[in-house]
């Protein structure tokens, strides 16, 4: 069965009159930079989609946020697993094998019949997006020389930039114009045309060596534990924060992450390795990882139901505006670097502040200005621009506070955190938006029955919460930061 195996794994050589030729390292680039986009795309077209799919399927908050918590803890819950099997087993086959299970993944979605079939298949998407995430950069540091990386790395950074900004926009046109089973159908075909050049242009995997063993205690471990503690701050709100099912939930979730904890500090192979966690200033780093996606895809998802049900916006209007928030983040992320040589370790205070200056605009403004549109329109760029000055100086301190040994298993564990931070804020916002609407309206009815007023109101209490993750987030990377540079 090993030797089966194997040979399934066997990776094909590239074209050889590709691998010739002196752009084929830049060929391999473009190949990963279009899963990258693609990845970062369908996290954020799903968000504007997300009142389409309730309106569709007729779904609360708490079970239509699944849409996208589905496939986000699928991805978050194999990554590791996947990037250590890739490790063992060569990288190129187990990237195309993503793409096609990804691909066959967005079809099935399209063709969903039911709310559960969909989430399902979201689930699978996830895993082939986890794929494709464990493999990319690794890929893509084989095939370029040394002194070329910075830029393709860059390229890479751009093409997830992109697609992140595109997801709103391109989302509201495809779901006003063809209908929500289009914004999964449509990366079909391009999808088709990746796992056809990747097959013949890839290199493959560095041979020889020592493989590394396969944590299967881990694996057994991690996902149970992330979806348990996103699924209970998910339904909360309906449950009750001190029902016996929540303390309950907490309860076996915080054992499961217990049990990892001591199985990573006792294997030789762990999938997360627990010698990162032993500098403060990577713990601190972390955090405001976690915290500052958490409150991007809080707003996100808050902003869509508000937009499109409270004002009723189209969804192409909701779209453009919601892409605000990503464009004005790739915007001021690359000079992010040159404000940090000004500002120091309060890069990351200030970004928060920009981004809790925005939220404190929609807090006044949201459902009761006559003029919301302007008021919004400077909110959201504010947000944006905050979480721009903030994220990549709190990443490059996160990663500097541990050894150059531990940086390949940093930079995995940061992408996983990202992860969890974009489901952690999908689910808080979705618990919260319900709990909120209760309040307001003085009843138990869902967003689907409440009037735009109320929804509004909602929605806008509800932002203390992501002022919340934000000011944490800012005393976070202060931190970091401080520790780093001691």
């Amino acid at each position: 069965m090993v030797f089966s195996l194997n040979r399934l794994l066997q990776e094909p050589a590239p074209l050889a009159a590709l691998e010739r030729q002196s752009w084929h390292p830049w060929l391999v680039v473009g190949l990963v930079s279009i899963g990258a986009f693609v990845g970062q795309l369908d996290a954020t077209i799903v968000q504007l989609a997300l009142p389409a799919l309730g309106r569709a399927f007729g779904a609360p908050l708490q079970q239509v946020s699944w849409v996208a918590l589905s496939y986000l803890l699928a991805f978050a819950s194999f990554l590791p697993i996947f990037g250590r099997l890739c490790e063992i087993h060569g990288r190129k086959t187990l990237y195309i094998a993503g793409y096609s299970l990804f691909i066959s993944a967005s079809a099935l979605c399209a063709l969903a019949e039911s709310f559960g079939q969909l989430v399902a298949f979201r689930f699978l998407q996830g895993m082939g997006g986890a794929l494709l995430g464990a493999n990319s950069i690794a890929i893509l540091v084989q095939a370029v020389p040394e002194a070329a990386r910075g830029r393709a790395l860059g390229y890479f950074a751009a093409a997830q930039a992109v697609g992140m900004s595109a997801g709103p926009a391109l989302g509201g046109f495809i779901v006003e114009a063809l209908g929500w089973r289009w914004i999964f159908g449509l990366t079909v075909p391009f999808g088709v045309l990746a796992i056809l050049a990747g097959w013949l242009a890839l290199p493959r995997g560095a041979v020889g060596g020592e493989k590394p063993a396969f944590d299967w205690g881990g694996a057994l471990l991690i996902g149970p534990a992330l979806i348990l503690l996103v699924a209970t701050l998910n339904h909360v709100s309906s449950w009750g924060l001190a029902s016996p099912l929540t303390l309950a939930s907490l309860c076996v979730a915080a054992l499961l992450l217990w049990a990892l904890r001591r199985r990573e500090a006792h294997t030789a192979a762990p999938l997360i390795d627990p010698r990162l966690f032993t500098a403060s200033a990577f713990r601190w780093g972390v955090l405001g990882v976690v915290l500052g996606y958490a409150l991007l895809y809080g707003v996100f998802f808050l902003m869509s139901f508000g937009l499109a049900h409270g004002y009723g916006e189209s969804a192409r209007e909701a779209g453009l505006r919601l892409a605000l928030v990503p464009v004005a983040l790739g915007l001021t992320a690359p000079f992010s670097h040159a404000v940090r040589a000004v500002l120091g370790r309060w890069i990351g205070p200030v970004g928060m502040a920009c981004a809790l200056a925005g939220l404190a605009m929609l807090w006044l403004t949201f459902g009761r200005s006559p003029d919301h549109h302007i008021w919004d329109t400077v909110s959201f760029l504010l947000i944006g621009f905050g979480l721009g000055l903030f994220v990549a100086p709190n990443s490059t301190a996160t990663l500097a506070a541990v050894s150059a040994g531990l940086a390949g298993a940093a930079g995995s564990l940061l992408n996983l955190m990202r992860v969890l931070g974009t489901s952690l804020g999908v689910a808080a916002g979705a618990s919260v938006l319900t709990w909120r609407l209760k309040v307001e309206t003085g009843s138990a009815r869902d967003w689907l029955a409440s009037d735009g007023a109320g929804l509004l109101a909602a929605v806008r209490t509800s932002l203390p919460l992501l002022a919340l993750m934000a000011l944490i987030a800012a005393f976070a990377a202060q931190r970091a930061a401080g520790a780093t540079r001691r």
